[in-house]
């Protein structure tokens, strides 16, 4: 027995969404399973450094700026100079380094120094982890174009 046809609709239009729909289940999983393994970093290294509920929080200020910097080197690296598969990006960039980056618990640190009467050391976190998380992308971007800079002129040089 045979499905009803609508005569209206192109098969190969059928075919192209449910291929869409493939892939953006795909890439969803890149994501998740990415988000779990950074998530499980960022665990992990807050059980290795633990804050105490009214202590500044460089644990979590460390992890923002690691992976800032992370990013920004792994981005430069993606668009100039590798070529990476479809559900790298999302895997790596959305998924490890959105886990593991953890600007949620920022504001919960924010909130907590601020409810233990801190909100000097609150307002210096606030302030100090978007600068260092801008510093950090920004000097992961430009050390890595450096580094490929020097690495093709050493190419080219050997040729």
């Amino acid at each position: 027995m045979t499905e009803p046809v609508d005569h209206d609709v192109d098969p190969a239009e059928v075919r192209r969404r449910r291929q869409a729909r493939r892939s953006q289940l795909r890439v969803l999983g890149a994501v998740a399973v990415g988000g779990a393994l950074g998530a499980g970093a960022r665990y992990g290294a807050s059980l290795l450094w633990p804050t105490p509920a009214a202590a500044f929080p460089w644990t979590t200020l460390g992890v923002n700026a690691l992976g800032c910097l992370v990013i920004g080197v792994f981005l430069v690296t993606l668009t100039e100079a590798w070529t990476a598969p479809v559900w790298v990006r999302p895997f790596f960039a959305t998924g490890v380094l959105g886990g593991f980056t953890t600007f949620s618990t920022y504001c919960v640190d924010i909130e907590r120094l601020v409810s233990a009467g801190r909100p000097g050391p609150a307002l210096t976190y606030m302030a100090v982890t978007v600068v260092a998380a801008m510093v950090a992308v920004t000097a992961g971007a430009w050390t890595t174009r450096l580094f490929l800079a020097a690495v093709r002129r050493k190419a080219g040089r050997t040729r």
